[in-house]
């Protein structure tokens, strides 16, 4: 597939016109403030590098040579996990800081990234330093040894680590960053449910459920992502753990049967959540009730069932498939989970249909069965008044990139160019409403108001996953093939890879 050369000159002017702006205002700074034009730093004894590792692999890829090397600088000079307090984040550290390392080195074989990784995944491996294996959801990385005091994580804080871990573990020839993973996804397994899914609420050293919502928004998304990369991947699995690739296939049965949903009058496909009745956890259906609630978060899901569906789900075992895949390529599971992919990826546009083009942090849809519905729509956003600003959350746009995320990879396995048309509309309307005048770009606070209003926050995840999921869009298809690449949940490309350092014998659990 051929590239667009002037909608990728637009997209690397964005990414300049935010990255520009970080540099002059914050640079080294985990966060950036662009209205306020300051920055902000996780630990209060310096940054962890939560922007700038998270950025240079689309610097790279984007071929801005000197923003990457004031980049590589800093990393070299500045960058250092000494810092004591307070506690960052398991998860978010693993996926944006050791992510974004190893995919820069990945990407450039420089020493300088491989080992700033292994010190890091020193630090954050000891969180599974737990009685369940199930890892804490904070770190002190200037003291990893020191104990932690939180009783409750997330689904995808506990379940989203394996590929950063597993990478590394190959990477360094240290086998207990890959077991160390691998049994926290043992203990999750244990305690799904029957249909395959799981709440969204753990219980650290019992490594048990907590009765909580099962949805594939926030603290589960990623883990189900996960799940993708593991079955499609086996490479990355071996006899001891071939439980991942039932564990992928029970969950997209569980999402097709449970969470699956249109609505009566336009069908949109959307994806619906259960809510647990009562306090503690009964696997009879009578006990959960339909949510129809969908975060932006969710809209993930549709590349994911796309991309499972061309390999786990193809018949010539998973070897990649025609563009688009033909019909008689794909078992019966590659043909339902394909259908539901295109079908959920146009329900998400659909929540674009909004005066800023933009789509809000929160859908919540008509149901069949919903005699006193009031909107004119099939589908509307919720809004609960919170902050001074009276914002109502649910209508934001917070520069997500779940979206996109999709688009591309619908584009890549398909060449439809509708994929294209609907990634720049969506870039359109984030550079008319959220771009700011004197650089960076703002959470849009309501994406049915205009003129947009705009929050002081330029998210990380903008510059690591929306800006390059639409550069890559508009890429020639040779740059980061599907067929040679996983992307982690920050967008941080990885190579398929074939382990070396696994044993039958894991000795550091």
């Amino acid at each position: 597939m051929v590239a667009d050369d002037e909608k990728m000159e637009a997209i690397v002017a964005a990414f300049r016109h935010a990255w520009n702006a970080y540099v002059r205002d914050a640079m080294g700074c985990d966060e950036y403030h662009p209205i306020s034009r300051t920055g902000e730093n996780l630990t209060s004894s310096g940054g962890i590098g939560y922007t700038i590792v998270d950025a240079i692999d689309t610097i790279y890829l984007m071929g801005l040579r000197s923003e990457y090397e004031v980049a590589r600088r800093w990393i070299e000079t500045e960058l250092s996990f000494n810092h004591s307090y307070p506690e960052v984040s398991t998860f978010e550290t693993t996926i944006r800081v050791l992510g974004g390392l190893l995919s820069a080195h990945y990407l450039t074989s420089d020493m300088l990234y491989l080992n700033h990784a292994e010190d890091l995944g020193r630090r954050l491996v000891l969180a599974f330093d737990t009685s369940s294996g199930i890892p804490h959801r904070t770190v002190n990385l200037g003291k990893p040894h020191s104990p932690q005091y939180s009783y409750i994580t997330s689904l995808a804080e506990a379940g989203s680590l394996q590929l950063e871990f597993k990478y590394l573990a190959e990477l360094t020839k240290n086998d207990t960053f890959w077991y160390k993973a691998e049994h926290a996804m043992s203990v999750i397994r244990d305690g799904l449910l029957p249909n395959g899914l799981a709440p969204t609420r753990i219980r650290i050293q019992q490594g048990t459920f907590q009765s909580s919502v099962v949805r594939l928004g926030s603290l589960a998304d990623s883990y189900y992502e996960y799940l993708l990369w593991f079955a499609i991947l086996p490479c990355l699995v071996n006899d001891l753990t071939d439980f991942l690739i039932q564990m992928y296939n029970n969950a997209t049965d569980g999402i097709a049967e449970n969470l699956m949903q249109q609505t009566p009058e336009e069908h949109i496909t959307y994806i619906a959540e259960l809510d647990p009745q009562g306090r503690f956890l009964n696997s009879t259906p009578s006990s959960w009730n339909l949510g129809h609630r969908q975060e932006h978060l969710a809209c993930f899901l549709a590349g994911s069932l796309m991309l499972g569906a061309v390999t786990s789900g193809s018949r010539n075992g998973h070897r990649m498939v025609s563009v688009p895949p033909k019909p008689h390529e794909l078992t019966p599971r590659g043909l339902r989970d394909w259908k539901m992919g295109i079908d959920f990826l146009e329900g998400c546009m659909s929540t674009h249909d909004t005066k800023t083009g933009l789509a809000p942090e929160v859908a919540e849809f008509r149901a069949v069965d919903d005699a006193n519905y009031a909107y004119d729509k099939d589908w509307f956003i919720p809004r609960t008044f919170s902050g001074v600003d009276r914002s109502p959350y649910e209508a934001r746009y917070m520069l997500r990139p779940e979206i996109v995320e999709s688009i591309f990879i619908a584009w890549r396995l398909t060449g439809d160019p509708r994929y294209r048309e609907w990634a720049w509309n969506i870039f359109s309307s984030i550079h008319q409403h959220a771009r700011i005048p004197t650089g960076g770009y703002g959470t849009v606070l309501d994406v049915d108001q205009i003129p947009a209003r705009l929050l002081d926050k330029q998210e990380t995840f903008f510059l690591s996953e929306t800006l390059k999921y639409l550069y890559l869009t508009f890429c020639h298809s040779d740059v980061l093939p599907l067929q040679g690449i996983v992307f982690n949940t920050e967008a941080h490309p990885f190579p398929i890879f074939y382990p070396t350092v696994v044993s039958s014998n894991p000795s550091h659990l």
